[in-house]
């Protein structure tokens, strides 16, 4: 049994290559997070997991059952649940019917709160270095968000890359800091696997050694507890590229993680301490995230702008066979990170991102999408 497999009861991803992003920083102020290091640690969660309601927000006119509204923010698709954000990066649903998200947009390091036809409001913003394919590259909503209100974020600094938790004040603290940054290879991602258990996957930044290197947190997928001072990492797998994307399995909880690096484009199953290749791709085409749904594994391809979608294995049928593409470039365009809800899932897209892109007035976009098929019919 994977060692992920009984963590954890929440229902909860690597961008086209990582040279592929648009060099854009964000303005910061870093000497805030340093000078709360030595404050000790906020106060301990409770046992009990975060379960998704739905946020207090204005209604929109969508609600009100009114005419929709217009200008260039507007994206008639009804699936499209924000419009006019900044380079995205992680995102979750933010109520259980998957009709707001918590997006973030990498390079101004805005957590943002939106539904269809809005309004939009940023809940927590972070300095980030949004250099290169940096800044704000993950977050996750504490365990007992409902309570607390704190959030956790996957962050990059002039410095390094780090695990950080912002309070509902605003106010930024570092949890887990040192993490190599490079010019590349600092997209990763992170996600609850338990009460006091977070998953943290970081890139190679940019060079594949310290990858393979123990002693280094670079190219690794490793367990801290964040409530904990000073958390030591428990690594669970090493040698990870570029552009690392977790989706965890919200029946069995087996975590996915998909990347870009020295073993190719590739997804493979978190395996105890190591890690299990499901399937690979010869033409390393750039994996931009992944989600899991009731039957399905669903794998970005940004720059080939599609999601593969597999099948997934089974005591029955341990090995995946080749994927049904979901084809989504006239829909949306390049898809990055996506997050499961139920058996859909909810998919950032990244035209901003992507040189050469073609971009409307609405991108880029969150939008709810349910796979289209798998590898084979089990019915």
């Amino acid at each position: 049994m994977p060692l992920l497999s009984t963590r954890g009861r929440r229902t909860a991803a690597a961008a086209v290559l990582a040279a592929a992003f648009v060099a854009s920083a964000g303005c910061a102020d870093f000497d805030s997070q340093q000078s709360t290091a030595d404050q000790g640690t906020f106060s301990e969660v409770p046992s009990e997991m975060y379960r998704p309601q739905a946020p207090t927000a204005p209604e929109s006119p969508d609600d009100q059952g009114g005419d929709p509204p217009t200008g260039p923010c507007v994206d008639p698709n009804p699936s499209v649940i924000a419009t006019c954000l900044d380079q995205t990066a992680g995102v979750r649903p933010a109520d259980a019917q998957g009709k707001t998200t918590y997006v973030a947009e990498r390079v101004t390091g805005k957590i943002i709160l939106s539904k269809r036809y809005g309004p939009q409001r940023a809940v927590a913003t972070v300095p980030v270095d949004g250099s290169g394919d940096g800044g704000l590259v993950d977050f996750e909503l504490s365990p007992t968000w409902l309570e607390d209100q704190m959030i956790f974020a996957l962050i990059t600094t002039p410095s390094d890359n780090r695990v950080v938790r912002i309070a509902p004040s605003g106010s930024v603290k570092p949890i887990l800091t040192g993490i190599p940054k490079g010019a590349t290879g600092n997209m990763g991602s992170i996600a609850f696997t338990g009460p006091d258990t977070l998953t943290v996957a970081t890139g190679d930044a940019g060079d594949p050694g310290a990858a393979q290197d123990r002693s280094s947190l670079a190219g690794k997928i490793f367990e801290i507890n964040p409530n904990q001072p000073a958390p030591k990492p428990d690594v669970l797998a090493s040698g990870l590229g570029s552009n690392v994307a977790l989706c965890r399995d919200p029946d069995n909880g087996q975590m996915y993680v998909t990347d870009s690096g020295r073993a190719g484009d590739r997804l493979s199953l978190v395996t105890q301490k190591s890690l299990k290749t499901l399937w690979t791709w010869a033409d390393r085409p750039g994996l931009t995230g992944c989600a899991t749904g009731t039957d399905t594994i669903s794998v970005a391809v940004g720059a080939k702008k599609r999601i593969d979608v597999f099948t997934k294995p089974d005591s029955a049928n341990p090995v995946l066979t080749e994927p049904t593409a979901d084809d989504v470039s006239k829909t949306y365009g390049a898809v990055g990170r996506m997050t499961t809800f139920g058996g859909a899932f909810q998919l950032a897209t990244i035209n901003k991102t992507l040189p050469g892109m073609k971009t409307e007035s609405f991108d880029d976009r969150v939008a709810v999408h349910v796979p289209q098929g798998g590898s084979e019919d089990r019915t």
